[in-house]
């Protein structure tokens, strides 16, 4: 076999191989070994010698090693704290108290600012399965979900809001009781608009007075301005109509026509996700027919929203747990033994607790004596009175020494021959300074009579009246002019329709013209202007005429304040907030019928 190649220079190189004679198909290697010890060792056998030990153990012996302490690095966790308001909060740990040695000498972070806290979503204590409150603390923060739900919101929310949308949103029986003026419409709204994006409801009834729907829409447009509602009005046949469609997932009905159309949804055996009140204190009374028809409405869950959920007594209480949890609250009860039942279902929080930032709310007492007529008439209306209540006997009721409160009351407003008032000529005096400042001021008062005096005298501040015979539709104009309207420096109220709803925040004088029966009421009357968004403190006016029955009514509605604050501290038995039978007896030292011994003192002044 021949083989060439040729180089790189050019050259061809040959080479032959020649078959051995054994085979002419192998080759036959020559291999040359070398000596060396490599090779020795492959070829030199192996050789293995045995030898004998003698081996004997010794005992075990045990030896202590000193391990020397090591550091060990903690990793604390930060739980949300419990609310204020459920007195349970426990005592927060100093950080030499829960860390050790080694994280103690480390130096504190440097902060830019006060460390915000993620709300987290708690489910109700009435939840017993794991996996249903799993769903809820396997949840992100309330904070974050709303952020991936891309829900904008007008204004950012306050902390205490969110830990309200957190409360509502797990519960299908709350009860949001905070204090007016907190935003508890805005936390409605939230809580409704994220039920409604995680499909966990599809059809929501609100219920609220009449001349709030107006307010929900505009807050609803507002807070949720994707949601669409459907409110319920007009003719009857417009309104069956309206119960029977479906496209709308929020209906939004007054509390008057929901009575009126109450065969209209047994007929249509319409079920509601969420059954909503607002101004929860209008089903207070359990026996009433407004009770009975909300309380009938097929639903699956069941909110409240108050800010006085308790006004007279606890069976105020009792008559909206019949709406949100029927048989939990039975009558009769003290406070201690309802505040274990209810703790779960209600939230309350007051502005003291949560706006640490709120412009103060400063409130004068303006005592003012009469005037020589209405004083001469007050004497005569009183004396005459009083002779003609002990005559009556045992014919005497309670209306009839309620007609002479009211009476009295009325003269210490306004002279009834002469028109002539001390508290009149007080109110016009503190005004000049309203309307000099610029400011604008609301002025309550219980009689549309009152306030239409009010407004002959007081023409020069641009009066503009709101009370029951305006109808709903004018009150929206006079609010929008009263509101933007430089000239306009005065609104005057009646407490029933403006006590409730109204956002006047930008108000910042609130006078009390005639006081009324419920300090729950006042209150509800002066937070339409002090509340969130408030632009400065807001001075309170509490008018009242010295040496006569508005002092004595005051003496015992400030008692019953008081003890109207301690209702969720549950320390002492819930009293009622009114003036009772006996109280108003001895007012004027009445005896009352039926009763023995000697009548009902008058209420002394406290030193």
């Amino acid at each position: 076999m021949d083989r060439r190649l040729q180089s790189a220079e050019g050259r061809v190189i040959s080479w032959q191989l020649k078959p051995t004679a054994k085979s002419e198909q192998k080759l036959a290697p020559t291999v040359n070994t070398f000596a060396s010890g490599w090779q020795t060792a492959l070829h030199r056998p192996l050789s293995i010698q045995l030898e004998p030990f003698s081996w004997q153990a010794a005992p075990p012996v045990a030896v202590s090693v000193p391990i020397g302490a090591t550091p060990v690095r903690t990793v604390g966790m930060q739980f949300e704290p419990i609310a204020e308001d459920s007195g349970s909060a426990l005592p927060a740990e100093s950080n030499s108290e829960r860390g050790s040695s080694t994280t103690a000498k480390r130096a504190p972070k440097q902060r830019l600012g006060p460390a915000v806290k993620k709300t987290r979503l708690k489910p109700p204590e009435d939840i017993v399965k794991l996996e249903d409150r799993l769903y809820y603390l396997l949840q992100p923060p309330l904070e974050s979900l709303l952020a991936s739900q891309a829900m904008e919101f007008p204004f950012a929310p306050f902390p205490f809001q969110y830990q309200g949308i957190a409360f509502l949103y797990p519960r299908h029986a709350a009860v949001l009781a905070d204090e007016m003026g907190l935003g508890k419409t805005m936390q409605a709204i939230t809580s409704v608009r994220m039920l409604l994006r995680g499909g966990q409801v599809r059809r929501v009834l609100l219920i609220c007075p009449k001349p709030l729907v107006s307010n929900w829409q505009r807050e609803f447009k507002l807070w949720a301005p994707e949601i669409p509602l459907s409110v319920i009005s007009g003719a009857a046949n417009r309104r069956r109509w309206q119960w029977q469609q479906r496209g709308a997932p929020v209906v939004i009905a007054n509390y008057e026509l929901l009575v009126r159309d109450a065969d209209h949804l047994a007929e249509d055996a319409s079920h509601f996700d969420l059954v909503m009140l607002d101004e929860a204190q209008r089903i207070k009374n359990r026996n009433s027919q407004t009770n009975q028809v909300v309380c009938s409405i097929p639903r699956t869950r069941s909110w409240a929203l108050t800010g006085t959920p308790v006004e007279n007594s606890l069976d105020d209480l009792t008559g909206i747990f019949e709406f949100l949890a029927p048989g939990l609250v039975p009558t009769g009860l003290s406070a201690r033994r309802v505040a274990p039942l209810v703790g779960d279902y209600i939230l309350r929080r007051t502005k003291q607790k949560v706006l640490r930032d709120l412009p103060p709310k400063l409130i004068r007492d303006a005592e003012i004596g009469l005037s020589p007529e209405q004083h001469a008439a007050y004497q005569i209306a009183e004396n005459e009175g009083v002779v003609r209540l002990n005559d009556m006997g045992k014919e005497l009721t309670i209306q009839h020494v309620f007609e002479l409160v009211l009476r009295l009351k009325q003269i210490c407003n306004f002279d009834p021959a002469t028109g002539v008032s001390s508290k009149a000529d007080r109110l016009e005096a503190d005004l000049e300074e309203v309307a000099a400042s610029g400011q604008k001021a609301i002025v309550f008062s219980q009689w549309v009579q009152t306030l239409d005096q009010l407004q002959d005298r007081l023409q020069r501040f641009g009066p503009l009246a709101y009370h029951g015979r305006i109808a709903p539709r004018g009150r929206d104009k006079v609010l929008k002019q009263f509101r933007e309207d430089p000239q306009t420096h005065l609104l005057l109220m009646s407490y029933g329709a403006g006590s409730v709803g109204l956002n006047l925040q930008f108000c910042n004088y609130v006078f009390l013209f005639d006081r009324w029966w419920n300090p729950a009421v006042e209150d509800q009357a002066i937070n339409r202007a002090h509340r969130i968004g408030s632009v400065g403190p807001v001075t309170v006016t509490r008018m009242m005429s010295i040496n006569t029955i508005e002092q004595r009514i005051d003496h015992v509605l400030e008692e019953k304040r008081q003890l109207l604050q301690q209702i969720f501290s549950h320390a002492v038995q819930m009293p009622s907030a009114k003036l009772s039978q006996q109280e108003i007896f001895g007012l004027f030292k009445l005896k009352l019928p039926g009763s023995s011994g000697e009548p009902a003192a008058a209420p002394r002044r406290s030193a």
